[in-house]
């Protein structure tokens, strides 16, 4: 997949593809000298990482506000900002624990326009308000619904991107949670997962 494919298949607008290629040249210059995406996958960026970040809006389209948590290279809450540009109250909360990730991500806000903030801390220590909260490669769901329980408390439903692996992960969460659950196939890989994630709580 290029980027004429990408925007043939998903609609997006001429600038955010624009904005598209420029993160993906400063995630290939920033990869050079930090681990944010393994390099074998930077030549798939349109599928491997833009589709399958992108396609989560189609599970919430009414959602503006939204929670990237271990949010790392940018996937998939950097695509979501960029998608949601120009879009009335959107805003992105990109949440990580490293500060040099962090830095890496509050450049590609502030070099784009970005509506998102970049917090360097931990998830679960957060105090914001979304619409959804999200998460791809950070945790097995069992620890992930620990980060992500905060923001279900305040009124989100967790969309997460997930392999396939999930119910295993899934079933093995149901020992500490109890949850509502449903996932579908991935676009951008048959062997991925999007999960839907709602009325969680943990199991006393």
């Amino acid at each position: 997949m290029d980027a004429a494919q990408f925007q043939t298949q998903t609609g997006a607008s001429d600038a955010a593809v624009a904005d598209l290629e420029t993160f993906r040249h400063r995630l290939a210059e920033a990869n050079e000298h930090m681990n944010l995406v393994g390099p074998a996958t930077m030549p798939d960026y349109w599928s491997r990482h833009v589709l399958d970040s992108a396609q989560l809006l189609d599970h919430a389209p009414d959602a503006l506000t939204w929670a990237d948590l271990g949010a790392g290279a940018g996937f998939p809450g950097v695509v979501l900002a960029i998608l949601l540009k120009g879009r009335p109250d959107a805003h992105v909360w990109l949440i990580d624990s490293l500060g040099k990730r962090c830095r890496f991500l509050q450049t590609v806000v502030d070099e784009l326009d970005l509506p998102a903030t970049v917090i360097w801390g931990r998830a679960e220590a957060q105090t914001v308000t979304v619409d959804v909260v999200t998460a791809r490669a950070v945790a097995a769901m069992d620890k992930l619904l620990g980060y992500a329980q905060p923001y279900f408390d305040r009124g989100a439903q967790g969309l997460f991107l997930k392999g396939e692996s999930v119910e295993t992960e899934l079933t093995e969460a149901r020992k500490s949670w109890r949850f509502e659950s449903e996932w579908v196939p991935s676009l951008s890989d048959p062997r991925g997962r999007v999960v839907k994630v709602g009325s969680v709580r943990r199991v006393r």
